[in-house]
């Protein structure tokens, strides 16, 4: 125990904005992302601050430079993963366009202000205008999002992010079954965690935060879509 809270001491003196330590017996050290890390991280993921996963699907195309694989559109795509047909995908097109049919609605219903509202494609990230950023936190710095299946789509996102960004795992990752986990957290969040209605009426910064949730989910489904498995990611169906 000393020794772990040693080593626990250090480590929060580095970085302890980011992470909240624990020490729980016989001796482990326990990390959790602190709510505004969290947050900030989710803000990434829908505006493109530090653009992650630029550049993270262009490694792998350069095995065998000998073949066409580069020319043909699929950069980013392992052998391993290039399946055709896969049966699954319309589910996941089908998450995609959902979540920007939705995003464009709270435009034009004043939930969220968009600087382009109606883009030719489905977009990397989005522009928004207001509110900016997006009300993650509660006034106590606390994230408002702690429904089940909230916290179960927030956790798809980060092991789907990990994977995109780590390149030691990319060869191993099964991208359909990746790609179809996440659009079925999405497909849990949405039936069960209320945008509009009484949400939007009574508690406008919780749908804004459940928005800003539907916004990350819809970079991330795009980037895996249209990078990893080389489909189009459809603005709508």
């Amino acid at each position: 125990m000393e020794l772990a809270s040693a080593i626990a001491s250090d480590i929060s003196g580095i970085c302890g904005d980011v992470f909240s330590i624990q020490i729980v017996p016989p001796g482990l050290i326990h990390f959790e992302l602190t709510h505004s890390t969290l947050a900030t991280w989710l803000q990434s993921l829908v505006v493109g601050s530090g653009e992650w996963g630029v550049g993270s699907g262009g490694d792998e195309g350069d095995e065998g430079d000998e073949g066409d694989e580069g020319d043909e559109g699929t950069r980013g795509i392992t052998k391993a993963n290039a399946q055709c047909p896969m049966p699954n995908l319309f589910a996941v097109q089908y998450a995609h366009a959902r979540c920007c049919s939705l995003v464009l609605l709270a435009h034009r219903e004043g939930l969220i202000k968009l600087r382009e509202p109606v883009p030719n494609t489905s977009p990397v990230f989005w522009s928004v205008i207001s509110p900016n950023p997006l009300p993650w936190l509660n006034c106590d710095g606390t994230l408002r999002l702690n429904h089940p299946d909230e916290r179960r789509l927030i956790g798809e996102l980060i092991q789907v992010v990990d994977n995109i960004e780590c390149a030691d795992v990319k060869g191993s990752v099964k991208w359909e079954k990746i790609a179809l986990s996440l659009s079925q957290a999405f497909e849990k969040f949405w039936c069960n965690c209320r945008i509009w209605g009484e949400v939007k009426i009574t508690s406008p910064e919780l749908a804004q935060a459940r928005l800003g949730l539907l916004m990350a989910t819809q970079s991330v489904l795009r980037f895996v879509l249209e990078e990893n498995l080389g489909v189009f990611a459809p603005l709508e169906l």
